[in-house]
């Protein structure tokens, strides 16, 4: 007799992953792979983290923190509430967590109930999706597109045959990069705080933008749950360490999930993450880097026929629309990776209903792999 699997873990793949997979199995087999799929910095975490790790095994026994993270950390991260966007964060309402993930797994078991309907952005990261339909919780996809510059809008939640329980923003958002400037994102934050639509902030990428500044929903709601890491513009994608800022009435029910869940966040990653704060010059630098990749892309994937892109206001992605040239993205980009060596991740993986006509490129990784790459991209479509 067959023994039962369960249903909540029939969610799709990653698709961004399982590209990683394949271009690594092509580069173990002595192919030449360029990696524009994955969303990670190419680059380690600051030299002072790392120094600071070190101390840390050297002094520190790095047994059980707290379940909500050392509470040195968490004052140190409300500080940057206040420093970076003058808002006044209370650290006791600053959660660390076993990355951004993590998060989110507490965000919405804390917030939602199965049956409940949260909105989000197609396209739009993956995880939320399937993280939601995992936990039993009903995502409800709100199709943008450039006429919305790809961002959730009042008008769209006001379509909706029913109000959603729950929204989530992005800004700047994974696959398109674009962002919510404060008048849009204030208007889009008083029609939930209206209507009891709890809201969900994804900030991860904040402090990598181009041109203009990020605003954070501590700086407009006290309501909003969160989230931010220390993956992205600190550059620890692998010290697997993210937070929240977290509502006082969802506060105690937080606390109890991550007791249970995760009895507490990695100590080594928490000791280190103290000084990330303190490296702006040296993580401004690699935004720059970041910034020269981009406008390099910017500049050389219309001559290989990816000329209609999602504005890259922020984050590290170009977000192609290529339906003058494939109507299926994910055979695309596997006929890209075997005749150029170029990975990218197929839009499916971000908006199943249209994605099958984008494809996302990462410009995370040296500008010498991104030229290269480039170079390959123009040669091939010629």
């Amino acid at each position: 007799m067959a023994l039962k699997v369960a249903r909540r873990g029939k969610v799709p793949p990653f698709i961004a992953m399982e590209v990683l997979r394949h271009a690594n199995e092509r580069a173990a087999q002595g192919h030449d792979v360029l990696h524009l799929e994955v969303g990670q910095p190419g680059t380690g975490a600051p030299q002072a983290v790392i120094e600071a790790a070190h101390r840390a095994l050297d002094r520190e026994a790095l047994g059980y923190t707290e379940a909500l993270g050392l509470p040195v950390l968490r004052q140190r991260i409300a500080r940057h509430y206040a420093d970076t966007y003058k808002a006044d964060v209370d650290w006791r309402r600053v959660v660390v967590t076993t990355g951004s993930s993590g998060g989110f797994l507490l965000a919405f078991l804390a917030a939602f109930d199965a049956g409940d309907r949260i909105a989000l952005a197609s396209p739009g990261y993956p995880a939320y999706r399937n993280i939601l339909t995992a936990l039993g919780i009903d995502p409800v996809e709100l199709e943008v597109g450039p006429e919305h510059r790809f961002q959730p809008t009042p008008e769209l939640l006001s379509r909706l045959e029913r109000q959603p329980d729950g929204l989530i923003v992005a800004s700047p958002s994974n696959p398109c990069g674009t962002m919510l400037d404060r008048g849009h994102f204030e208007a889009l934050l008083g029609y939930c705080r209206e209507r009891g639509i709890r809201v969900v902030s994804d900030e991860i990428y904040h402090g990598i933008t181009y041109g203009m500044a990020a605003t954070s929903a501590t700086e407009l709601h006290a309501e909003a749950i969160v989230i931010n890491s220390f993956s992205k513009y600190y550059a620890m994608t692998g010290w697997r360490l993210g937070w929240m800022v977290v509502p006082e009435d969802l506060l105690r029910s937080v606390e109890s999930l991550a007791q249970n869940l995760f009895v507490s966040p990695q100590a080594l990653p928490q000791h280190a993450a103290r000084v990330a704060f303190d490296a702006k010059a040296e993580l401004d630098g690699k935004v720059a880097h970041y910034a020269e990749n981009r406008a390099l892309l910017l500049r050389e994937l219309p001559k290989a026929g990816f000329d209609r892109l999602a504005p890259a206001d922020g984050a590290f992605y170009m977000f192609a629309d290529v339906g003058a040239l494939t109507n299926d993205s994910t055979a695309f980009c596997q006929q890209m990776l075997e005749e150029t060596g170029v990975a990218a991740t197929p839009g499916v993986d971000f908006d199943p209903a249209r994605g099958h006509r984008f494809l996302r490129f990462s410009f995370a990784g040296s500008t010498a792999d991104i030229a290269e790459a480039a170079r390959r991209l123009v040669a091939w479509r010629r």
